[in-house]
């Protein structure tokens, strides 16, 4: 299939361009390279310099491409940063999100070989706080925090209203907190990666409070990179029966118990610091996790961790 990757220069986005490449596929990835880097996109895949935003940019892409799959995984993926910058946050993940939407609508509908949407959204933001005990289900109120859960909420909306409207055919996935290999470890987002940087560079580790000071920080359900990979490739294959689907593990994990994990797979005895809340910030994330079949079994933080360790460290041999 030829297949579009927005934002595949990106942590997640080049592991879904990789694997897709490696199915035999025929990939383009379209980047801006704000926050992925060139080196990312694996060889084999057509790179685009450019921004969703743009116009111009998506519809030469389109036509040139005539891409029988778009998997949208470009945004801005920092809670805090839309919480600061709530404006900057609905510019690439509305209208950018809007963009393609229209392009891929534009360029098919619901005629046959139109494109098929994937849409990388968020669980962890979309469904609020999850009390003590539960799993957030795709179903569950649907409550976001923060301008980054509003706005991936608001490109659900529009993808249905181009469902019903105009037959777009589409999948949302919603992500629990992913990390792994090519995590950016000097961003706001992505806790296991800043650790295990910090560990290597002998810093300390700064557990943000769940609520008051040293409290073990947030609860969050942390999914591996290739479960991720695993959930779009079903997805772009047409095996997701269900429109939405979770894509996390079920398992609730402290920040502080993330920090220990780290530290046993790197061989380090991890210095701790307590830090204040950060806005935005919910208290406990934790999501059922989608179906398996046709998902694999989620793999386990032992082993996630360990392969996520063992490629920070590579990076600095």
């Amino acid at each position: 299939m030829r297949i579009v990757v927005t934002g595949g220069a990106g942590f997640i986005g080049s592991h879904v361009a990789e694997a897709l490449l490696a199915e035999g596929h025929e990939v383009s990835v379209l980047d801006d390279l704000s926050s992925g880097r060139r080196e990312n996109v694996p060889s084999g895949a057509t790179f685009v310099e450019g921004d969703v935003r743009d116009e111009d940019t998506v519809e030469r892409l389109f036509r040139e491409r005539r891409p029988e799959v778009v998997c949208h995984q470009a945004a801005q993926t920092s809670v805090s940063v839309s919480t600061r910058e709530p404006m900057r946050d609905a510019k690439v993940n509305i209208l950018g999100s809007l963009r393609i939407i229209e392009a891929c609508v534009r360029h098919g509908g619901g005629r046959a070989g139109a494109p098929r949407l994937v849409f990388a959204s968020t669980g962890g933001a979309i469904y609020g706080e999850v009390p003590e005990g539960e799993q957030a289900a795709v179903g569950w109120r649907e409550q976001p925090m923060s301008p980054y859960g509003v706005a991936k909420l608001a490109v659900e909306g529009y993808l249905r209203a181009a469902g019903s409207e105009h037959g777009l055919e589409h999948r949302i996935l919603r992500y629990a907190n992913v990390y792994g290999p090519r995590q950016d470890p000097h961003g706001e987002a992505g806790v296991v990666a800043i650790f295990l940087e910090r560990l290597l560079s002998g810093r300390p580790l700064q557990v943000n409070a769940m609520q008051a000071l040293g409290d073990g920080g947030c609860v969050r359900d942390y999914v591996f990179v290739g479960d991720v990979v695993a959930a779009n490739l079903a997805a772009i294959r047409g095996e997701l029966g269900e429109t939405t689907i979770n894509v996390g593990t079920g398992v609730p994990t402290s920040t502080l118990e993330v920090a220990r994990l780290a530290g046993e797979c790197l061989g380090v005895r991890a210095a701790m610091e307590d830090g204040a809340r950060r806005p935005g910030d919910l208290a406990r994330s934790v999501l059922e996790p989608g179906p398996t079949p046709p998902l694999p079994p989620p793999t386990t933080l032992e082993k996630g961790f360990a392969a996520t360790a063992a490629w920070f460290r590579a990076q600095r041999a």
